[in-house]
C-alpha cells in the first residue's frame, strides 16, 4: 500500500527479490485506477480486493505507507479481509539466521539485522540501517536510512528513529516517540516524546489522553491515501495479493 516514494521502494524490493510476481496496486483515490506506477497498474480501490482476488487469483498484499499508525491500521483491515500480509526484504539486506520476523515488514537495501533480534509486524527497516544483537523492534515502528541501533535496544510500538540517528546499547525508546535525524540517544526516551541533538534532549512530550493505540490509529485513517502492491506468486509459491 502506497504509490508514493516508499511504495516505489517496496515495489523495487519485490521485483528484485523475485519471491512474488507483482500484479499491481490498489489506491483509495479512484481517479488513479488505470494509471501505471513504475510499469505496474493501479487496479482499483480497497473495496475491489475481493473482486481482484477472483479475477487475478491473488491472496496477499504488503502495505507500503510510511506513516506508522496508518500502516498498521490498513494492515489490520487487509488481514481481516482474509489476505496474507507478506514481507519485502531486499536481496542485499543481511539478516542473522536467529532473527525472528513478523508480517508486513519492509527491510530495504543494505540493512543489517544481527543475532537474536525480533522485528515486529509492520516495521520498516530502511536503507542501510543497523539493528544490533538482541534488539526488539515493536510493531509499526520505522528505523530510517542510516540509523544505528546498538545491542539490546527496545524500540516500542509506533516509534520513529530518524535518518542517521544512533541509539546506544540497552536503551528503551517509548511507544510513538520520535528520535530526530542525527540524534545520539544515550538515555531512555519517554513514550510520545521527541528528542533531538547530541546527546539527545527532549524537545516535546505529548500528554496521553488515555486512548489506546488502535483508537488513535482509527482517527487517522480517513486522511490518508490507500495504495497496495498486489502480488501473485511465482511458481512454487501460493498466490498472493
Amino acid at each position: 500500500m502506497g504509490a508514493g516514494g516508499h511504495g516505489r521502494v517496496v515495489l523495487d524490493i519485490l521485483m528484485r527479490s523475485a519471491a512474488h510476481q507483482v500484479a499491481g496496486f490498489i489506491d483509495s483515490d479512484p481517479s488513479l485506477t488505470g494509471r501505471r506506477m513504475d510499469g505496474k497498474p493501479v487496479l482499483g480501490v480497497l473495496d475491489d480486493l475481493p473482486t481482484l482476488r477472483k479475477e487475478l487469483g491473488v491472496d496477499a498484499a504488503i502495505v507500503a505507507i510510511g506513516d506508522n499508525g496508518i500502516r498498521r491500521a490498513f494492515a489490520d483491515r487487509i488481514s481481516e479481509m482474509g489476505f496474507v500480509l507478506i514481507n519485502a526484504i531486499h536481496p542485499s539486506a543481511n539478516l542473522a539466521q536467529s532473527v525472528s520476523l513478523g508480517s508486513n515488514i519492509v527491510i530495504a537495501a543494505g540493512a543489517l539485522v544481527c543475532a537474536h533480534c525480533h522485528i515486529g509486524d509492520s516495521v520498516i527497516l530502511n536503507t542501510g540501517c543497523i539493528v544490533d544483537h538482541e534488539s526488539m523492534i515493536a510493531p509499526g515502528s520505522h528505523v530510517c536510512p542510516g540509523a544505528r541501533i546498538a545491542g539490546r535496544v527496545n524500540i516500542q510500538a509506533g516509534a520513529f528513529i530518524g535518518i542517521g540517528a544512533t541509539v546506544i546499547q540497552s536503551v528503551q525508546i517509548g511507544h510513538h516517540a520520535i528520535v530526530g535525524a542525527g540524534a545520539v540517544v544515550i538515555d531512555d526516551v519517554s513514550p510520545l516524546s521527541t528528542v533531538v541533538g547530541v546527546p539527545a534532549r527532549t524537545t516535546h512530550r505529548a500528554v496521553s489522553t488515555g486512548a489506546t493505540d488502535r483508537e488513535v490509529v482509527g482517527d487517522q485513517i480517513s486522511a490518508q491515501e490507500l495504495v497496495a502492491p498486489l502480488m501473485h506468486a511465482t511458481a512454487g509459491h501460493s498466490r498472493s495479493v
